[in-house]
């Protein structure tokens, strides 16, 4: 074993289940312009789930944590937001990482990918100056 294989098997899962919810929304949206380009009432009851996919699927690394919720690895993480319908996407990383630097270009990535697929995101500064996204459904 060399550690790939863990790695090789979560980027086959991410696949598989990122095509699956563009299926559902090919299958559930109705209206004009392309149905995938939208969210799904589905992802809107699990926000946090469908942000997620939808960041690792279009390859950000997320931030592992230990059973504290300390930061093992430098990534994304995605919490529920502080008003209804929205969620929170933060860049964080173990302390002496350089996440605080590289917050303002990553998240800024993860905003452009989130808008492809029909999500709005707002980069804002939050408590000690650290940078997060508020993202919810666009329109």
């Amino acid at each position: 074993m060399t550690g790939d294989e863990e790695t090789g098997t979560r980027a086959a899962e991410i696949r598989v289940a990122f095509e699956g919810l563009l299926q559902i929304r090919r299958l559930t949206n109705e209206g004009p312009g392309d149905p995938a380009a939208v969210p799904a009432e589905w992802e809107l009851t699990r926000m946090v789930r469908a942000v997620t996919l939808t960041l690792e699927a279009a390859g950000h690394a997320r931030c592992a944590t230990d059973g504290s919720d300390a930061p093992l690895t430098t990534g994304f993480r995605v919490t529920d937001g502080e008003r209804p319908g929205t969620v929170r996407v933060e860049w964080l990383g173990p302390a002496g990482s350089g996440a605080a630097q590289e917050e303002e270009h990553a998240l800024t990535a993860c905003a452009a990918a989130l808008g492809r697929m029909g999500w709005e995101a707002l980069l804002y500064r939050g408590p000690r100056r650290r940078r997060f996204l508020e993202v919810e459904p666009a329109g």
